[in-house]
């Protein structure tokens, strides 16, 4: 069976940042690492989730939501995946840190916590949500590898 793309990414010298996983036709899926992998340091599930719930919405409510496919946690903990279609990486990028700002500027609930709105709805925190957006940011702002690309 043929390993699929980002297995074959050596997960060992992977640092926190930006990367471009995969490119299909005019869809690039980012991998928003905001965790060194295998470093015993991961995301709770809440703290996945409450982000999952702030990025997806403020992504699909921005300037260029139709051009957002998908935003979701990696099983591994360590980051999301951002599905984006006919946008440039450094735009898509910038879009990232004005997300990130703007779930440290919210105060309210999080967004679809009600059980007619999420299967977990318990499990969201928005206090969380802001330390994940928060150490994150540092990353990006700290970013120089423009290519966005996966070290070797």
């Amino acid at each position: 069976m043929e390993r699929i793309k980002s297995f074959q990414i050596n997960h060992n010298i992977l640092e926190p940042g930006f990367y471009i996983s995969r490119e299909d036709d005019n869809v690039i899926t980012y991998d928003l690492r905001t965790r060194k992998p295998n470093a015993g340091n991961y995301m709770s599930n809440a703290t996945m989730h409450s982000l999952e719930h702030m990025f997806a919405t403020y992504a699909r409510n921005s300037a260029v939501a139709d051009k957002v496919i998908y935003f979701g946690p990696m099983g591994c903990q360590t980051g999301f995946y951002f599905l984006v279609k006919d946008l440039a990486p450094v735009e898509v990028f910038e879009l990232t840190i004005e997300i990130l700002e703007d779930i440290l500027a919210y105060e309210g609930p999080v967004f679809g916590a009600s059980a007619i709105e999420c299967g977990n709805y318990a499990n969201l925190d928005l206090a969380l949500a802001k330390e994940e957006a928060a150490k994150y940011l540092e990353v990006l702002n700290d970013w120089e590898n423009m290519q966005f690309s996966y070290p070797e």
